[in-house]
């Protein structure tokens, strides 16, 4: 380098400016010796393109061997002899042939030079991106190497390249950035194992805004569902899972499976770290925006403690459990039903003959008795966590709600199973139902449903006279009137049967 530095000091100081623009060869006439130019200008040509031809033949052999291009290169990685890529050498001369068929040396020039300058943009590019990324494990040997220099060296090249030719700088940038998308969606190697850089830029941005969400700034106002389903069994719970993915409204949504089995010490190894991939195919599968997180405990109301505890990050934590109902009802088979909307072959390991996810034949096989259901439920309210219990979603036809005419509203019965009797519709508990059935109407495919608002009245007794009518119609009026102030469309029904209900209860 620093003889190129002198020599060009050398060579600006002795000629003019008009021979340096026009002369190509202007050191022949001052040259000590003329014939040094000319040998000077054969074997710095040669060994240059030699070893460009031989570099870029060795990059044609990665991409083979990588089946990066699939088919399109794979008679590259089959024309090797004695570990020299002899096939792409040839397709490299061939390529250069190609360019020298232009016929203006000063403009392969631009060209070459453009595309010298894009590779060591890109080069730069990714040695910012890990930076920025703060990854562990990248320890560039330059030890002047900062963001700054990688920032420093990204805007030169580009501005170069510019500098250059800017409609070849530009052409060259689409054509790349092209080439990029087309690898991406189309290539053989696009599920290859590599690492990928923006996981590592994705994980230290949301760790940096994790730290700035804080639980004691939480207000009302800005009040979403962050919910941890309790699933058993994936296998018959996929039209649930995907009716709680309707339902969080861009909040935390947790699946969370307990693993009951004998004390953690007398396994061999971690059964969910087995499980895990299994469970994030199924995420995958049902195509639903959430976490798993899976447990071992020796039951599973204990194991319920460790997940709600657990789950989450900071102040994103659950603050709604839903569970299924707890009844007879043998489970259904989402995965192998002909009818089924999540029908997949995915999740049966074809050679050891069974099932992933496998279902109870009978009641005899639960893991909970109808009392820890219960303690479950108790526990859930103790932790001061909203509660959801969900029924006959086996039987819930999703395409036939997202087909307007089936289907024409969500009914919403705000009723406090807690006090049953209480006339007041809009405690904690009617507040969230509302809410919920609020959120559901915001998603595509359930926008065309209407809301209807149920009445139950607490008392035990029947209208029976002006006053008590007049009284219910009250109530109906201030129903209405706190549904306007909180921006809620619905209609208003009463229900007459309910007061004969609590009467028998």
């Amino acid at each position: 380098m620093v003889c190129y530095i002198v020599l060009s000091i050398l060579t600006a100081a002795s000629c003019s400016r008009f021979l340096l623009q026009n002369n190509f060869i202007f050191m022949l006439p001052i040259n000590v010796w003329p014939p040094f130019i000319t040998i000077g200008i054969l074997t710095a040509t040669f060994s240059a393109s030699l070893s460009n031809l031989i570099g870029s033949s060795r990059v044609l052999e990665a991409l083979a061997k990588d089946n990066v291009y699939g088919k399109l290169l794979s008679f590259v990685s089959g024309g090797v002899y004695r570990n020299n890529p002899v096939v792409a050498v040839f397709l490299s001369w061939a390529l250069v042939q190609l360019i020298l068929l232009i016929g203006s040396l000063n403009t392969i020039a631009q060209i070459n030079s453009v595309l010298f300058l894009l590779s060591y943009l890109a080069t730069n590019l990714a040695c910012l991106g890990l930076e920025l990324a703060s990854a562990p494990n990248f320890r560039p040997s330059f030890k002047y190497f900062t963001w700054y220099t990688a920032f420093g060296g990204l805007f030169g090249t580009l501005v170069m390249m510019f500098i250059i030719n800017p409609l070849y700088s530009f052409c060259s940038i689409v054509l790349c950035i092209l080439l990029i998308l087309l690898l991406h969606l189309f290539s053989p190697s696009r599920s290859a194992d590599w690492g990928s850089i923006s996981q590592a830029l994705i994980f230290h941005q949301v760790r940096k805004y994790l730290l700035m969400l804080d639980s004691r700034k939480d207000h009302v106002k800005f009040w979403r569902p962050q919910i941890l389903l309790m699933v058993v069994n994936p296998r018959s719970s996929c039209a649930l899972i995907d009716f709680v993915n309707v339902l969080k409204k861009s909040g935390l949504y947790v699946l969370g499976h307990v693993k009951v089995g004998p004390e953690f010490a007398d396994l061999e190894t971690d059964p969910t770290l087995v499980e895990n991939s299994h469970w994030l195919s199924l995420v995958d599968h049902l195509k639903v925006k959430a976490f798993i997180e899976l447990t071992v405990a020796h039951s599973v109301r204990e194991g319920m403690h460790h997940l709600i505890r657990i789950s989450g990050m900071g102040a994103m934590k659950p603050n709604t459990i839903v569970l299924g109902f707890y009844d007879s009802e043998p489970p259904q088979d989402f995965f192998q039903s002909p009818e089924s909307l999540y029908r997949t072959n995915t999740f049966q390991d074809e050679f050891q003959g069974r099932s992933l996810f496998p279902l109870r034949k009978d009641s005899s096989e639960k893991q909970l008795s109808g009392s820890e259901y219960i303690s479950l439920i108790s526990d859930i309210l103790r932790m001061k966590k909203n509660v959801c219990v969900c029924r006959h979603f086996q039987l819930l036809d999703k395409t036939a709600v997202a087909t307007q005419g089936r289907y024409k509203y969500i009914d919403v019965w705000p009723v406090n199973f807690f006090d049953p009797n209480s006339e007041d519709p809009f405690d904690t508990s009617s507040l969230f139902m509302l809410q919920l059935a609020c959120i559901i109407q915001m998603v595509n495919g359930w926008k065309h449903l209407k809301l209807r608002v149920f009445l139950c009245d607490g008392r035990t007794t029947h209208v029976t006279d002006l006053t008590d009518f007049r009284n219910s119609r009250s109530n109906e009026l201030r129903f209405k009137q706190q549904l306007q102030l909180l921006r809620i469309s619905a209609s208003i029904h009463q229900d007459p049967e309910w007061s004969r209900l609590l009467a028998s209860l």
